[in-house]
């Protein structure tokens, strides 16, 4: 459980600049560098109580979410092992494929139909680009989440591809998505006219009877909204509950292109991802949704991410505490969004169909996914800082791990874990890099993650046990998953 509140991300709008994130919060001149003088390390006690459970983290929760595209670009084969055995890391959890780009592309058999205003003139996805994409699904062992375009598209050509990729992928399909961020749409082709909420779901329906009569029994998701989630989304899964089993928002901090978007936005406390979190998990439960609400599409900063901060190391830290605000907040799991090779935001960095690299953010990812499933325990930690967060999960029986994340530049924490439960070994793992706004010479548990996808952890080191407590050091800019068992 969050107590010590760090960088949880903030609202899809743009937030206001000059917010107080702290005393000890780092500008962005000294987030840059996280050298300088040694200071002494500031004690902190993290408590934990096996006893009260503050959210869950469930399978599958770490997903992947690219753009439509990508499809048409090789990336997705069943023999590109490097992305496999990165997936493989993660996984298995599900693949959305979207974006903006769902709705610059289209079906094979397209009648070649006039964009609708707002539209670019679409790409052919093909039989083989699907092909590609359910060996990849399969070598995996990813569910894919498979977006179909609402914008130019109709529905009898949505459903002769919804009935190919459905074939295709067979068990390896999570379900449909129909069109992508709707409510920043002005018109479709489908259904002309002045664009609302009311327009929208009467198109989508549409479509959703549609491929629901070509593919009978697969599942629906939606709607995908871009923001406004009180005006689209919630009243989506009251409107459309018998027709969906996941309810999905995206969720970005703020505009990439912004010069505000720094890494000390990006670290800074936002109460408004958990009050939005909120409201989504509300809808879902009212409405019995039955696979509840997902991210299904998200990431630091939107427009491609801010450089040399979205691909910072940095990153990593913001993505350990975004994923447990999630978890924290009743969601079934995040998608973040990446593919290409830019100086903004991906977790996997690849080019001409090959895996570039892993990137920071994708460090943070796993150190999350290495500290297990199971039930969040709530946790506290004081003193409180906005730098300095802590989370337990009840991973298996008779273990718990913590997961202790230093934001600050420059202060050490020397952290006393008290588990509240009997154990007779402790072990850390380390998450560290060079600066907050290093790009590169991220490792975890010592090791680097090759393009290959190779990852060799060094041995957990043997962590320090007083009584009930494990004596815990956490470097600035550094995150530790502590195992007691």
């Amino acid at each position: 459980m969050l107590l010590a509140l760090a960088g949880c991300g903030g609202s899809s709008a743009a937030r206001p600049p000059g917010r107080d994130g702290g005393a000890d919060r780092p500008s962005p001149a000294d987030a840059a560098d996280a050298g300088g003088d040694a200071q002494p390390p500031v004690p902190v006690t993290v408590t934990v109580d096996p006893t009260v459970t503050a959210g869950a983290i469930g399978p599958g929760f770490v997903g992947l979410s690219y753009e439509k595209s990508h499809l048409r670009q090789g990336l997705f084969r069943g023999d590109n092992a490097a992305l496999v055995a990165l997936f493989k890391l993660l996984g298995p959890s599900i693949l959305r494929v979207g974006g903006n780009s769902v709705d610059e592309t289209v079906w094979q058999s397209y009648d070649g139909g006039a964009p609708a205003p707002d539209a670019a003139v679409p790409q052919t996805i093909t039989a083989a680009d699907v092909d590609g994409l359910a060996a990849f699904a399969a070598a995996a062992g990813w569910k894919v989440l498979y977006g179909v375009n609402l914008k130019l598209a109709s529905p009898s050509v949505d459903a002769a591809e919804a009935a190919y990729a459905a074939q295709a992928l067979g068990s390896a399909l999570y379900g449909w998505e129909i069109g992508n961020e709707c409510d920043l749409y002005t018109t479709v082709v489908a259904s002309p006219g002045t664009w609302s909420y009311a327009a929208f779901t009467s198109a989508w329906q549409s479509f959703e009877a549609a491929l629901a009569a070509g593919v009978p029994g697969t599942a629906f998701t939606g709607p995908a909204s871009a923001s406004h989630y009180t005006t689209w989304t919630v009243p989506f899964a009251a409107d459309e509950a018998s027709a969906i089993v996941l309810l999905t928002q995206h969720y970005y901090i703020a505009n990439g292109q912004a010069a505000t978007s720094t890494i000390d936005l990006m670290l800074s406390p936002n109460p408004g991802l958990a009050t939005e979190l909120g409201a989504l998990a509300k809808a879902a439960s009212a409405n019995h949704v039955a696979n509840g609400y997902r991210l299904g599409e998200c990431n630091s900063f939107y427009n491609g991410g801010a450089p040399g901060v979205s691909n910072a190391y940095a990153s990593a830290l913001w993505a350990i505490d975004f994923l447990f605000a999630n978890a924290q907040n009743g969601a079934a799991g995040v998608n973040f969004h990446g593919g290409g090779n830019s100086a903004g935001y991906t977790p996997i960095a690849d080019a001409g169909g090959a895996v570039v690299g892993a990137r920071p953010m994708f460090y943070g990812m796993l150190l999350f996914s290495m500290a297990g499933q199971g039930a969040l325990l709530a946790t506290s930690a004081a003193p409180t800082s906005t730098s300095f967060s802590a989370y337990a999960v009840s991973a298996a029986a008779n273990e718990t791990r913590v997961v202790l994340s230093n934001k600050s530049a420059s202060t050490p924490v020397a952290a006393r874990v008290v588990v509240g439960r009997s154990f007779s070994s402790a072990s850390v793992i380390r998450l560290a890099g060079p600066s907050l706004a290093a790009t590169s010479g991220v490792t975890l548990a010592g090791a680097t993650i090759g393009a290959d996808g190779s990852f060799t952890p060094g041995a957990p080191e043997t962590a320090t046990v007083t009584g009930a407590a494990v004596e815990v050091q956490v470097p600035p800019a550094s995150a530790a998953l502590v195992i007691a068992r």
